[in-house]
């Protein structure tokens, strides 16, 4: 069958999956040997959007490692029988707690199981949900799919299946869904196809997949998800596409990049920043130190400009910007005026209940390399950094990524490297879990040291 896989070493781009197997019997020659047990396949589906990555327990052994949301695993071949699952949170200490279970559940011979966690972790809602199918071939010249409403907060939709080209205001409903309801298999001729998801009985479009290929005997697990990408409040689901052997997310065509501009250039005056040549600058006398919000734009290239505030002199000319659907960014104006330029960095916006997400951007000409210390109080003398040499690079813009920290009260500290002079030192910080704070390095307003921090996301409120 189509994506099963024998319990063991299971690996896919996504999930690692424990080498242990968990269903071991004796083996002696001097006893009758046991029939084989009857096979039951398995699924596990991380839907839940602000939980952390989660380990899956048959008993005390792990099933599936480290699965993050909006992954499937694969199919799982193991014998059927009752089974105490349970799902963990891994806390950014590494520890864990069980977030699901752990439930008793019995997997039938010849049934494919479906696990999907959904709901959430702040509210308490996260639970488990669970399909079940039997076993069968999909039949040629067709695809089997089974969609599923697992987006939390979202309300009943009514699920359009249609000809790319359709007009949807001639077209009726496929399926109407609830939040954890399913459609069960449905079978449809292999080919091109479009899903358009309205709220139900309205006519106003919430997604739109735009083209997708169902391949002849596919038999796909569609599960719409929290969108945690870009446009967040217009855009609210992506789907997550599974055919057993790998996953792959379908965001809304229309989702466009969302993007903001950081004006990280201590001696450049305030600044406009026009797009594609417009009449007038989308973004208007932006000045240093400072950020705007996220704008959502169209997905695709564009040319920048960036001049003083008024329109003169120009200081970026026409520099390309290339945004990706479904995609966040940062665009930072960086460097010194007599060599200033534009660098871009990918954000990830996902917030998670368990922790608090720091991201740190070195931003600062004047300051050198830096040495990057979060410390619990502000006393570094016995720390080691938890980031150490990182320059300023006007041509590769360094950031330290979101990283994940157990939700509490830190104190940041940049320091030159090597030493503990200190350059740039917070007050203490209550980072609190499903928070997201980014802390730029700039210099002095006017230009040289000491540096000063641009805050943003959680930190600006």
């Amino acid at each position: 069958m189509q994506g099963i896989k024998k319990l063991g070493v299971i690996t896919t781009s996504l999930l690692l999956i424990s080498g242990c197997n968990l269903f071991d019997s004796d083996d002696d020659d001097t006893t009758t040997p046991v029939p084989e047990a009857e096979s039951s396949f398995v699924r596990v589906h991380h839907t839940s959007a602000d939980s952390p990555n989660v380990n899956v327990l048959a008993g005390d052994s792990a099933l599936l490692e480290d699965v993050p949301y909006h992954a499937s695993s694969a199919i799982l071949e193991v014998d059927g029988g009752d089974y105490d699952i349970t799902v963990q949170g891994i806390l950014p200490d590494g520890s864990t707690v069980d977030a699901i279970g752990p439930t008793n559940l019995s997997f039938a011979a010849d049934t494919r199981y479906e696990v999907f966690a959904i709901g959430q972790l702040a509210d308490a809602s996260l639970e488990p949900l669970i399909l079940s199918n039997s076993v069968s071939e999909v039949t040629a010249g067709e695809s089997r799919i089974q969609v599923v409403h697992a987006a939390y907060g979202a309300p009943t939709v009514d699920v359009y299946l249609t000809a790319p080209d359709a007009d949807l205001s001639t077209a009726s409903a496929t399926l109407t869904l609830a939040y954890a309801e399913d459609s069960g298999q449905v079978s449809v001729e292999a080919g091109d196809y479009r899903i358009r998801l309205t709220g139900a009985g309205d006519d106003a479009v919430v997604y739109d997949s735009g083209t997708v290929s169902l391949a002849d005997g596919g038999d796909y697990i569609i599960a719409a998800t929290n969108n945690v990408s870009a446009n967040l409040d217009n855009s609210p689901v992506t789907l997550q596409v599974s055919d057993g052997e790998a996953t792959t997310l379908l965001p809304d065509v229309n989702a466009g990049a969302d993007v903001r501009v950081v004006h990280a250039v201590a001696d450049a005056p305030n600044v406009d920043v026009t797009l594609n040549d417009a009449a007038e600058p989308q973004i208007p006398n932006l000045a240093f130190p400072n950020a705007t919000g996220y704008l959502n734009l169209a997905a695709a290239e564009y040319s920048v400009d960036v001049a003083a505030a008024g329109g003169a002199p120009v200081v970026i000319e026409n520099a390309a910007l290339v945004l990706e659907n479904a995609t966040s960014y940062s665009v930072y104006a960086v460097g010194e005026l007599s060599t200033i330029g534009l660098q871009v960095l990918t954000e990830e916006r996902r917030r998670v209940t368990t922790a608090a997400q720091v991201q740190l951007v070195h931003a600062a000409p004047s300051a050198g390399n830096v040495d990057i210390y979060i410390t619990e109080t502000d006393d570094i003398s016995a720390a080691e950094p938890d980031f150490a040499d990182i320059p300023f690079n006007a041509d590769a813009l360094v950031s330290t990524g979101n990283v994940a920290l157990t939700p509490g009260d830190y104190v940041v500290t940049v320091t030159a490297t090597g030493t503990t002079d200190v350059a740039i030192q917070t007050p203490v910080l209550t980072l609190d879990g499903g928070g997201i704070y980014t802390a730029v390095a700039v210099d002095a307003t006017s230009g040289g040291l000491p540096p000063q921090l641009i805050l943003m996301d959680d930190l600006a409120n």
